[in-house]
């Protein structure tokens, strides 16, 4: 009878200490939730109703390591404007693959670079002949507005007051030399920016043109 009770024990036993297998499941499921509120961080075992659109880290409680990110549940308003950002981008994804679509369809039409660069000597000309004229026109203005000032300077010299449309010439003619600086400075500018376009087109134009292989064409 003893040896049948130590038997009835030991098989008892197991069963008795180890917890369901649902048991063990859920335990090793169990999560760690974790969020900044009101500028401090929480972190609990279950999540709040509060909580549920917030963003979190969440963790594994049995390893420690992070599981998931989940980021903050947008409003409606966010959602429509993430849309329409959306929308917007590919809009302008069309647009420029529809550029160069049309760009190389353009450049392909040149039979040759000679061609394309008569093209490019036009639009050089036209700000090569705005730089000159700003050129012209700030130094024009400059010598004007030094005679000007020797005037005055001469008036005061001798004692004399400067007249009122003298100095309202010196400010007229500053103010326009200023404007002609403004201008030659933007054309010039343009000028650089167009030297890098036309190196561009003429990269580009040359790679569509290069025979396959880029072996050189043969007479």
């Amino acid at each position: 009878m003893a040896l049948l009770a130590a038997v009835s024990a030991a098989v008892a036993a197991p069963f008795a200490v180890a917890p369901p297998a649902s048991a063990r499941d859920k335990a090793a499921d169990r999560k760690l939730y974790c969020w900044n509120q009101n500028g401090a961080r929480v972190c609990s075992d279950t999540l709040p109703p509060e909580a549920v659109n917030q963003a979190r880290d969440e963790f594994n409680v049995k390893s420690g390591m992070r599981s998931a990110e989940v980021q903050r549940t947008m409003s409606s308003d966010e959602r429509a404007a993430a849309a329409a950002s959306e929308q917007q981008r590919q809009a302008d994804l069309a647009a420029e693959q529809m550029r160069q679509r049309t760009d190389q369809a353009m450049l392909m039409s040149y039979q040759s670079e000679d061609d394309l660069r008569r093209v490019f000597n036009e639009r050089i000309a036209i700000v090569d002949n705005n730089i000159h004229t700003a050129r012209f026109n700030v130094t024009s203005l400059r010598e004007g507005l030094a005679s000007l000032l020797r005037s005055a300077g001469d008036r005061e010299l001798a004692g004399q007051a400067v007249a009122d449309k003298l100095a309202a010439n010196i400010q007229q003619r500053h103010r326009d030399l200023m404007e002609q600086l403004r201008l030659q400075i933007s054309f010039e500018q343009q000028r650089v920016a167009l030297d890098g376009e036309i190196a561009d087109i003429l990269q580009r134009y040359r790679a569509m043109k290069e025979p396959p292989g880029g072996a050189s064409p043969t007479g």
